[in-house]
């Protein structure tokens, strides 16, 4: 028989194998394929270019991705090669060499993957465009996507495949060559481990496990305090030592431990969900340890990076607020003409007039003592105070006497980072002027825009109109003295309204600091502002969700496919199982416990480090967290429950079979 026949018959003995790989090669060509051919997509490449990073955002992201494909090609191919072990045994047996058989799997890889990366590029190519309008959709931009097709992106693709087939035909080789024939027809049903009694050794090692994320999850909470600023780098890498070493220790002491602890108090009266559940678990812990701390790490790392981008986009509308505390903001007696011509033009707006009178201080009197270490804690800085009768138009129930103040306007990353305490005096200055304050309430309400505050989120005083009048002696020590608060009353007028305050030169103003020098400030409307976030964002924001869809798909399908080797591996002994008298349903008991343990601990532990990461600096990416983080992780709970509703599908297939 020629070596093609062979080839051919083989493979058609193997289909009910081949399609779990040929599928996952599919899935990866078409999930790099689609991704280059957004790189060469001239609409897109233009629409993002306002990132900055276009073309390196692209390139690190195909190279991330180029990682995932491999990872998941390599570990589906081990699994298919395990599979396969007894019938590479029985080539063997009859004569052929190992030579013989490495150039008979290779002659199948090959056919594979041409298959593969043709019908990947074909999907590539129809999904690619709705990839691109997805991202589009995300940066709000109205650009028409032609579908194209990309040689450029073809010829990257097959080149990167063709070396991929390269790595997968040398770890073909190394697994048939490192084996002998006698491990070939045991390779599939050898146990990991024994199940034997646990060593106080054992025991030490998995509560180890335990501590040490514990403590991750503690310093990951400390990270960004200002006492542990100098050591930031050091900090981070003892942060993943600890949770990713506690994690493999985790998987592989503490889980075990437990499992034998419940076996060995049931005096060996196991029951057929024991069996089932509890021993298979035991008994290929030692290997699983390692791939389930990869996919726990993984899920971690994935969700991770997505919540933070989706934070930032969440954020975008409540970052451009904290800069534009309205839908324009007008400085000193400026913008007259742009109110004019929206009066011309009859569009309704609300107006809303602060003045401003600069103070100095030092923030300093309002931080914890245990942040003396701060660079900020003795620096002395100016504080612009607006009058009580101002702040009422939009807070008519606030009141304040004396020297009581409100320090409002102060959120975002510096209120997490640099917290004041309410409660305290404030000694301030104004030329000759000095004035103890007494800060009543802290509010993260933005009202003053970043122009005045250097920035956005910087603190502004509310002070009695007594004070503040006082304080006004002293006006012309400090640039800005009034602020105007545009408010359209419909935003059906905002895209006129925009024009016209381009139109009218509202948004550039002139002014003179203390030595009589000119500044130019080039002001934008809050939609500008909030447009400006998403599209400076929006490339890394698709690209980390897309990465992060593209690490709990290939998390996902590895331990789906997993467990379908693991449910092949197990078909002989539910047919013992279904003959001597028990159900599909008590045999499926069983198998609910094992599928939970197998999703849900990854799953519960991967959630846990993504939490404690995002927690410990999600103030550095927006101003929301809830909302963000609850939703990402919603959307990775429910991809890995259909993972594992598969999988438990695929067992009880498994199990009508073995009669």
């Amino acid at each position: 028989m020629s070596l093609s026949k062979l080839v051919f018959r083989s493979m058609k003995k193997n289909m009910k194998h081949y399609y779990l790989y040929f599928f996952a090669l599919i899935f990866s060509v078409t999930l790099y394929f689609s991704f280059v051919t957004l790189q060469h997509n001239g609409e897109v490449f233009d629409s993002v270019q306002k990132s900055g990073t276009a073309s390196a955002g692209f390139k690190a992201a195909t190279y991330i991705l180029y990682f995932i494909i491999l990872f998941f090609v390599l570990y589906a191919n081990h699994l298919f090669m395990k599979r396969r072990s007894k019938e590479i045994g029985l080539y063997q047996l009859i004569g052929m060499t190992k030579g013989l058989i490495v150039r008979l799997l290779a002659l199948e890889s090959i056919l594979l993957f041409v298959g593969a990366v043709a019908v990947g590029i074909i999907v590539g190519f129809f999904s690619s465009r709705l990839i691109a309008m997805i991202l589009l959709r995300i940066i709000e931009k109205e650009t028409l996507v032609k579908m194209t097709f990309s040689t450029q992106a073809l010829q990257q693709s097959i080149v990167v495949f063709a070396i991929l087939l390269v790595i997968v035909l040398f770890q073909m080789t190394w697994m048939i060559h490192r084996v002998s024939l006698l491990s070939l027809f045991s390779a599939a049903k050898q146990a990991d481990e024994r199940v034997k009694r646990f060593s106080p050794l054992q025991m030490v090692i998995g509560f180890l496990g335990l501590v040490l994320i514990a403590y991750g999850y503690y310093a990951s909470t400390k990270l960004f305090d200002i006492n542990n600023a100098g050591n930031l780098f050091n900090n981070m890498i003892i942060i993943l030592a600890t949770t990713i070493g506690g994690t493999f220790l985790v998987f592989r002491f503490s889980v075990a431990f437990i499992m034998n602890t419940v076996r060995l108090k049931k005096n060996g009266h196991l029951t057929v969900h024991d069996v089932l559940a509890l021993t298979p678990i035991m008994h290929r812990m030692k290997s699983n340890a390692k791939s389930l701390t990869l996919i726990t790490v993984l899920t971690g790392v994935s969700l991770g990076i997505t919540t933070l981008s989706y934070i930032s986009y969440y954020s975008s509308e409540a970052d451009a607020y904290s800069q534009i505390p309205g839908d324009y903001i007008l400085h000193e007696d400026q913008g007259q003409d742009f109110l004019k011509k929206l009066e011309e033009n009859n569009i309704a707006y609300d107006k809303v007039e602060y003045r401003l009178q600069g103070v100095t201080a030092t923030i300093a009197q309002l931080m914890a003592k245990e942040q003396k270490d701060s660079p900020f804690y003795n620096m002395e800085g100016t504080i612009y105070t607006i009058p009580l009768s101002d702040y009422q138009r939009r807070n008519p129930n606030t009141t304040i006497a004396g020297n009581d103040v409100i320090l409002t306007n102060y959120g975002g990353y510096m209120a997490e980072m640099f917290p004041l305490e309410k409660d305290r005096n404030l000694v301030v200055s104004a030329g000759k002027l000095k004035e103890t304050l007494h800060v009543k309430a802290i509010h993260d309400e933005s009202i003053i825009g970043g122009t005045v505050t250097s920035g956005g989120g910087g603190p502004i005083f509310v002070v009695s109109d007594a004070l503040f009048e006082k304080l006004s002696t002293q006006a012309k020590l400090f640039p800005w003295h009034k602020q105007t608060s545009i408010t359209l009353q419909s935003k059906k007028d905002l895209a006129l309204a925009e024009k016209l305050y381009e139109e009218s030169g509202a948004d550039a103003i002139t002014i003179f600091d203390n030595d009589g020098n000119t500044q130019n400030f080039k002001i934008k409307s809050f939609e500008a502002e909030r447009k400006g976030n998403i599209e400076s964002l929006g490339l890394i924001i698709f690209t980390t969700a897309f990465l992060g869809l593209a690490f709990l798909m290939t998390t996902g399908s590895i331990l789906y496919f997993k467990q379908m080797s693991e449910a092949e591996e197990e078909r002989g002994a539910y047919t013992i199982l279904r003959k001597i008298g028990f159900s599909e349903r008590d045999i499926m008991k069983g198998i609910f416990m094992k599928q939970a343990f197998n999703f849900g601990v990854p799953l519960l532990i991967g959630l846990l480090h993504s939490y404690f990461a995002v927690k410990s600096g999600w103030f550095l990416f927006g101003s929301e967290l809830t909302t963000p983080l609850w939703i990402a992780m919603s959307c990775y709970v429910a991809l890995y429950a259909i993972f594992a509703v598969l999988s438990v599908g695929y067992y009880k297939k498994v199990i009508r079979e073995s009669l």
